[in-house]
């Protein structure tokens, strides 16, 4: 299975959140951007979705910034991407010319099977997991913020 790369963006971006510093500034979206090397417009998407999700906190202002939530912190990385992927089928059988074999194909039941393998992989790993060494000090180490 293949992720879409707002899934992956988002992935990263939490990432990234999860290893800001307790009492540090809180990141921008525009300093996340950076630190991906990503198009600020993809992150501010990427963002405003987590946010709905209740996995990001975004805060406007002097002093405002990204920060993970409770949620965010302690979130399943299969949950998060059932939720940034969506429900999908893994083929599409209808649509405009459907699929002849669709009433008995087999291939597509063994294809969801296999996404659901997928995200039960995930289900046990958390943020935390993710961001683990040595993959924390890298996440900190990218495009580091100046002070303000």
């Amino acid at each position: 299975m293949r992720l879409t790369k707002f899934t992956d963006l988002a992935l990263r971006s939490v990432m990234r959140l999860a290893v800001s510093g307790e009492g540090a500034d809180p990141l921008t979206t525009r300093e996340v951007a950076e630190a991906m090397e990503v198009p600020y417009t993809h992150v501010a998407k990427a963002v405003s979705r987590l946010q709905h999700m209740g996995v990001v906190e975004a805060r406007r202002g002097r002093g405002g910034g990204l920060e993970l939530t409770h949620l965010g912190r302690r979130a399943s990385v299969g949950w998060l991407v059932r939720e940034l992927e969506g429900e999908g089928e893994v083929v599409a059988c209808e649509g405009d010319s459907p699929c002849p074999l669709r009433g008995a194909c087999r291939l597509r039941r063994a294809l969801r099977d296999a996404q659901e393998a997928f995200y039960a992989t995930l289900e046990p790993l958390t943020v935390a997991d993710l961001v683990s060494s040595p993959t924390g000090p890298v996440l900190m180490a990218l495009a580091a913020p100046p002070a303000r």
